[in-house]
């Protein structure tokens, strides 16, 4: 039986179509386009190569590893260090050591495609890790932009810019609703933080340039070591020389208590009006969404006479 010409045409075109088409979804598949490198640069101001949407990552710092579960990418993360304690799912995770010490052995053994590191990681470890092949990303957060910075900086290397929005604008939200109420006062009580020390220890407290220092200010406090920068050792006679109206200290085992009773600190007005305060390191004092909730509690605990409690006491 003799075919037409228009029908050879025909059944020609339907066959270069089905090849096109396949053409078409090989290449939507093709690895190039779908895990394209990026080049960002870290807060080490290193400019590091992300190749593709990382899925194996190792947390370096317990701040990582809860903006890594707050944007929902728990599934990824194959290792934390030994103090990555919240969420309770991170728990579960290996443990590759301290961020000052973590086993290079074990984390090169694991292959990951992204190690995140925070201060407190030395440039050393980092160095060493960078010529073992690894790639590492540097946070380092100094107030709470540089925190909401951060986490949307996570989102876009990990694929979950969209999270990282949503999460860091509700963080915002909840930011302005305390300083919405704080920013305005002419009652601004003297707020001594302390980190660490006590009975026969220097004390550690947080000054400006800090995001302990910002949780003071926008809680409606002034930080008695505002003048101070960074992470500064003050003597117990300057502490009482500043005579702060309230003391918050860090939940490290002995510090309250220390605050409580040494009797140095009777001359302060904060030890004479019943107003010491302890507040959850993890908190205050871990660069990560929930710096939040110690915003809220150490609005609560300078000015009563406005915030309510915060909820989970």
């Amino acid at each position: 039986m003799k075919r037409s010409c228009k029908q050879i045409f025909a059944r020609g075109t339907s066959w270069f179509l089905v090849l096109l088409s396949l053409a078409l979804v090989l290449t939507a598949c093709s690895p190039t386009e779908q895990t394209p490198t990026q080049y960002v640069f870290d807060d080490l101001g290193r400019l590091v190569a992300i190749n593709g949407t990382p899925q194996k990552i190792v947390s370096l710092a317990p701040s990582i590893t809860e903006i890594l579960f707050a944007l929902g990418l728990g599934d990824r993360v194959v290792a934390v260090t030994d103090y990555c304690d919240y969420p309770p799912e991170a728990l579960e995770k290996e443990k590759v050591g301290g961020y000052a010490t973590p086993d290079i052995e074990k984390i090169v053994a694991l292959n990951p495609d992204l190690i995140l590191v925070a201060h407190g990681t030395p440039m050393e470890v980092i160095n060493t890790m960078v010529g073992l092949g690894l790639t590492l990303f540097g946070i380092k957060s100094t107030d709470l932009d540089d925190v909401l910075n951060d986490i949307r900086t996570v989102g876009e290397i990990t694929d979950k810019e969209v999270e990282a929005q949503a999460l860091t604008s509700e963080m915002a939200v909840g930011i302005q609703a305390v300083t919405d109420q704080t920013e305005e006062l002419e009652q601004r009580p003297k707020v001594f933080y302390l980190l660490w020390g006590g009975e026969g220890s220097a004390l550690w407290t947080a000054g400006s340039g800090t995001f302990i220092h910002e949780l003071i200010e926008k809680a409606g406090g002034v930080n008695i070591c505002g003048n101070i920068t960074g992470y500064p050792i003050i003597s117990i006679e300057e502490v009482i020389a500043r005579n702060p109206e309230v003391i918050i200290t860090s939940s490290w085992p002995g510090v309250y208590e220390w605050a409580m009773n040494e009797t140095a600190l009777n001359a302060t007005n904060a030890r004479q009006n019943n107003r010491v305060f302890v507040c959850d390191d993890n908190l205050a004092q871990r660069p990560g969404p929930r710096l939040v909730e110690g915003l809220e509690w150490f609005a609560y605990f300078i000015h009563p006479e406005i915030f309510e409690e915060p909820e989970g006491s």
